[in-house]
């Protein structure tokens, strides 16, 4: 009876996680919570824990990210990765991908990727280069970033977990960020290979015919020679106006006055916090239990440095507070805050009730093939498409099978996962911007442009993390 009342417990859980999939947005969080709901008043479990301090963390660090969006900061990142990106061209493929994983730690948020899509697109088809190389490895790249951000969303799941664990902040960054760097490396790599060359491409070359897409001025002697000497004038790009032949024009990218201002407050936030993480004898003591001095944790300070952050930004660059509520990054962390809180409650409310039925087989597994929490973690970040609620979900479960800190800290970037379906914006978005059709999507959901990138990050990123976290003192 009490395995087939843990079976329907489970079916709740995964039905609404469904659900909450199929709703998009914040009905993933509102639909945790109706599970938890439905456990706690139809199978009288006794409520989990909340995830308090990592919902907080969340809006914190987005309240700033907002604030600076606001003050025209997130422009200005954009305007220096644009012209990083764009000052070496022939080598796209290399350095799109650093440059999207950078921003993203830097900011804590992948949206920033959005920004940078056109001027990846445009690079890569102005210079004649196919577009799907180096927008699906920045894209997949992009998401790298998560698990290497200070002030991440997950980041901020993930640190409430390990605390008491001797992993924190300065622990699992040198793990995840050098471990990140190297699968970027091992991605673009591997996607300057993918494909064939835009005149070698029947889909391109049928778009041009079609009158859907034009042949860039790069290429237009080759495609004249090509079509038989035909001339490509009619079809042809010679930069944002039509200019010469072969003249590639950089894409601009406007910065609000004041922009840089509001970035570098914001950067100053981030590494304050890194400051503060490396050295925790500059962080506040108060007595234990036990008498002893303990600093405070990371939690409440990157909730004060970063809402701090957010109040300098609007003070002094003069925001209204008005617009920074109105910014599209503070509802997309609204949105992850929610996912956060649902998904979570409703986990440790069913795993914290049936610790002996699922914690025990669970662990006994992952403790014999640790290899098996990075698949967990990529399949069930792929299924939910949120990194913190995947975070919240199955790290209590490795902690509980007593893997070491710095096994699961390799593992955790499996989250790269959440591309598996093309089920989020920056993967659609890349398709719609490439007018050659070279990024595209298939009629098999797990397969598309950027399946190929995903498991190469993927698999260089775990043992890129294992190998460091050996030397990594806990």
């Amino acid at each position: 009876m009490e395995t087939v009342l843990v079976i329907l417990q489970a079916c709740v859980v995964i039905g609404a996680i469904v659900m909450g999939v199929r709703t998009g947005g914040i009905g993933l969080g509102l639909w945790g919570v109706v599970g938890t709901a439905i456990l706690v008043f139809v199978f009288r479990l006794e409520p989990g824990s909340p995830p308090v301090d990592a919902f907080f963390i969340i809006i914190a660090v987005i309240t700033a990210s907002s604030a600076m969006q606001a003050a025209g900061g997130i422009d200005y990142l954009v305007s220096i990765a644009s012209k990083i990106i764009q000052r070496r061209p022939s080598r796209l493929t290399f350095v799109a991908p650093l440059v999207a994983f950078v921003f993203t730690v830097l900011s804590g948020t992948s949206n920033i990727f959005f920004a940078l899509i056109p001027v990846i697109y445009e690079t890569a088809y102005r210079n004649g280069q196919r577009p799907e190389r180096a927008l699906a490895a920045s894209t997949v790249t992009s998401g790298l970033g998560i698990t290497a951000s200070p002030v991440s969303a997950a980041m901020a799941a993930y640190l409430v977990l390990m605390d008491g664990t001797g992993y924190g902040l300065p622990q699992i960054l040198a793990v995840t960020v050098p471990a990140a760097i190297v699968a970027c490396i091992a991605t673009s790599f591997v996607q300057q290979r993918i494909g064939k060359d835009l005149l070698d491409d029947p889909v391109f070359l049928r778009r041009v015919e079609q009158g859907v897409v034009r042949v860039p001025a790069s290429l237009e002697a080759a495609y004249a020679a090509k079509v038989g000497g035909r001339a490509a004038g009619a079809t042809s790009l010679g930069g944002p106006a039509g200019g010469a032949a072969g003249a590639v024009q950089p894409v601009a990218h406007p910065v609000p006055p004041g922009g840089a201002t509001a970035a570098w407050i914001f950067i100053a936030g981030t590494l304050f916090v890194v400051v503060l993480g490396l050295f925790p004898s500059l962080r506040p003591a108060f007595p234990n239990d036990e008498g002893e001095l303990v600093p405070i944790g990371m939690s409440p300070v990157i909730e004060m440095v970063m809402f701090t952050v957010a109040l300098v930004i609007i003070l002094v660059r003069k925001v209204k507070p008005s617009a920074v509520v109105e910014q599209p990054l503070l509802r997309a962390g609204y949105v992850a805050a929610v996912a956060l809180f649902g998904i979570a409650w409703m986990a440790d409310t069913f795993i914290s009730a049936n610790e002996e039925t699922i914690i025990e087989p669970l662990g006994a597994m992952i403790e014999a093939n640790p290899l098996l929490l990075a698949v967990a973690l990529f399949l069930v970040c792929g299924l939910t498409t949120s990194q913190s609620a995947t975070t919240n979900t199955l790290i209590p479960i490795a902690l509980a099978a007593g893997l070491a800190p710095g096994v699961i800290t390799a593992m955790w970037p499996s989250l790269i996962g959440v591309w598996l379906f093309p089920a989020n914006g920056s993967q659609i978005a890349s398709v719609e911007t490439d007018q050659t059709g070279s990024t595209k999507l298939t009629q098999v959901p797990i397969w598309h442009s950027f399946t190929i990138p995903m498991l190469v990050s993927w698999v260089a990123v775990v043992a890129a993390g294992l190998l460091m976290q050996l030397v990594i003192p806990a």
